[in-house]
């Protein structure tokens, strides 16, 4: 009687871990800047966002000139990155660049005009932002609404250093956010997932519902049992005013 071959069984990643996986595969360099320099271009501002797929808090963009002749080694995805060498990268990039910039739209404006408009509103403003003014853009696959010659990139971040500087920018910068409401909202361990929907985080929404920060056109915020929360010092003011104190209290 023939042995039976036994077959490891294949393991199926999740889309998540799939996408890592590519990214690290992928080499970040000035392949599209150099590009850009030998049409004619000077000044190439990288442009990407983080925060989409957050359910608390603003998305944020950053747009970054680098400087062709202060090269910045170990520019990557953001996501592939330990949170002390972003904070490192960071540095070097505010230090070293021609230009940066940073910019944020808010919860309530992303649950106005949907995430993906905001994205776009986030990353126009910190293109507009920037001093001196770029003459083209590279930007994490998508398109704004300017005259600048632009190029969007799949996986950008992955791919070119400029808007991976942006990423670091951006996450460095989101990441510091998120932080400062951890202890105004300490249910949800927003210093930990950022936002983002983590076990604890939607176990914290479903037993106690969402903050007044949380996106509430987002599906694990409105489809749960318990009513948003309301602050005791916000019964008396006008919501208007209660969403800018606390925009200005997070920098």
């Amino acid at each position: 009687m023939s042995a039976k071959l036994k077959l490891a069984p294949t393991k199926t990643l999740s889309p998540g871990a799939a996408k890592l996986r590519l990214l690290k595969r992928l080499r970040c360099t000035l392949k599209f800047e150099k590009i850009a320099w030998q049409s004619g271009a000077h000044l190439i501002a990288g442009v990407d966002e983080v925060g989409r797929g957050s359910l608390f808090g603003p998305v944020v963009a950053a747009a970054v000139i680098l400087d062709p002749g202060n090269r910045i080694r170990g520019l990557r995805d953001s996501k592939l990155l330990r949170a002390e060498r972003r904070e490192v990268l960071a540095e070097r990039i505010r230090e070293h660049a021609i230009a940066w910039a940073i910019a944020a739209v808010d919860a309530a404006r992303i649950d106005q005009i949907n995430i993906y408009q905001a994205s776009r509103v986030a990353m126009r403003n910190a293109v507009t932002s920037l001093a001196p003014k770029p003459d083209h853009l590279l930007i994490d696959a998508m398109r704004l609404d300017c005259e600048l010659p632009q190029r969007a990139i799949i996986h950008g971040d992955a791919l070119s250093a400029s808007i991976a500087a942006a990423s670091i920018l951006a996450k460095v910068e989101r990441d510091r956010m998120v932080r400062e409401w951890d202890p105004v909202f300490p249910l949800y361990g927003l210093a930990s997932n950022k936002g983002y929907s983590t076990p604890h985080h939607l176990a914290a929404l479903r037993q106690h519902g969402p903050s007044p920060l949380h996106r509430q056109s987002f599906a694990p915020v409105w489809n749960n049992p318990v009513p948003q929360e309301v602050l005791a010092f916000m019964l008396n003011e006008e919501p208007e005013e209660v969403l800018l104190e606390m925009n200005e209290a997070a920098g």
